[in-house]
């Protein structure tokens, strides 16, 4: 088999690999971005960036747990990174068309939904991943210890004081 052959047939099968960790875990890098970013197109961009690094750098993971906490971690520093440009940081809108040409927000089919999105993208970022990962992953607190690297004691914590915030910001109407 020639070399370039040989590199062709690898690029091939990283593809195929790099295809199937998107379809598995594209709902939670896609879930995490969103909750960061607030904004359809910007998730768009953070997920997008997230799976381009791990195509590129096709990390060495020992199982399926180190892999899900490689991807969450690359979403958080992707989702920081994109709200720290200067673009984010220095734009001012000078007038109401302007402000229309921002990214849209996203929106759920209810109003309920968006309130309780809203909600969770105005909590801090250490309990937003947190709240969104037992949520709507419907990971275990020990799962979320170990891809955070975090103590199962702080991820609790983070919990109970993400739900409190979440209580004082929506009102009692709402039940977890």
């Amino acid at each position: 088999m020639s070399e370039t052959a040989g590199l062709n047939l690898q690029a091939t099968q990283n593809a195929v690999t790099t295809r199937e960790v998107v379809e598995r875990h594209m709902a939670m890098v896609y879930g995490i971005a969103l909750a960061h970013t607030s904004c359809q197109g910007d998730a768009d961009d953070v997920f997008q960036e997230v799976f381009l690094t791990y195509h590129r750098k096709q990390p060495d993971c020992r199982d399926e747990e180190h892999r899900k906490a490689w991807l969450i971690t690359t979403t958080l520093t992707c989702a920081r990174r994109l709200a720290s440009t200067s673009w984010r940081t220095r734009v001012v809108p000078l007038s109401p068309e302007d402000a229309a040409a921002l990214p849209a927000v996203f929106q759920f089919a209810t109003e309920q939904q968006d309130a309780i999105f809203r909600a969770l993208g105005e909590l801090p970022l250490a309990y937003r991943t947190v709240l969104y990962l037992f949520y709507f992953q419907d990971q275990p607190v020990n799962q979320i210890a170990q891809q955070l690297d975090l103590e199962t004691g702080a991820v609790k914590m983070r919990l109970t004081r993400g739900r409190k915030l979440m209580r004082e910001m929506l009102g009692e109407d709402f039940d977890e």
